[in-house]
């Protein structure tokens, strides 16, 4: 059996997600630039992702999931993944209380960090997913597994996956990435073409 593993961000999303938040909450400087500087791989992710999370975290948790529900998303990527739902996963960094409509939306199981909220706020983050263990686990039960990402942090998932495949359905894939790929694709029908192949 093949078990298909998704990031969420830029590649399921048709836009970056945390520089939405920053965006419609007017903080956008900082944000973008330390999402850009992770995507590129210039910061660690769990380095900049506490520092996001820092900044945040003090947002209305509420609002920000209404937010996401209606971000963009790559419509022929949401096509495939709910007509193998049982085969799709999506692994992210993102916080499951800032997600949770959106993951909704797209059908499939989701793995994510996590966080204590109070208050309608990120109190603290509890855990931050490493998308790496996601692939072990289902090697480990005997799945053929295939990543499909394009950030920095999607890096480690991608070199122990059998098959890995760099998107650039929304911006150039991370050159760590691409040093790991076994494909390179830049538009949806290319995409899903590929995961057709592989199923």
């Amino acid at each position: 059996m093949t078990k298909f593993i998704f990031d969420l961000d830029g590649t399921i999303t048709s836009k970056e997600t945390l520089p939405l938040i920053s965006n419609h909450f007017r903080l956008n400087e900082e944000i973008e630039s330390l999402t850009k500087e992770t995507v590129e791989g210039n910061i660690p992710f769990i380095e900049s992702f506490i520092r996001r999370v820092y900044i945040l975290g003090q947002l209305p948790v509420d609002e920000i999931d209404n937010l996401l529900e209606t971000v963009e998303l790559h419509p022929k990527v949401v096509d495939f993944i709910s007509q193998n739902s049982d085969n799709c996963v999506i692994a992210t960094g993102n916080l499951e209380c800032w997600i949770s409509k959106l993951v909704k939306k797209i059908g499939c199981k989701c793995y994510h960090s996590e966080g204590i909220i109070k208050d309608n706020k990120v109190e603290k983050l509890t855990k931050i997913l490493k998308k790496e263990n996601i692939v072990s686990f289902y090697k480990n039960a005997g799945e053929k597994v295939v990543f499909i990402g394009d950030g920095n942090n999607d890096m480690e998932a991608m070199r122990i996956a059998d098959v890995a495949i760099a998107s650039g359905l929304t911006h150039k894939p991370a050159k760590s990435v691409l040093s790991v790929s076994d494909y390179l694709v830049y538009s949806e029908e290319a995409l899903c073409r590929l995961l057709n192949q592989l199923l």
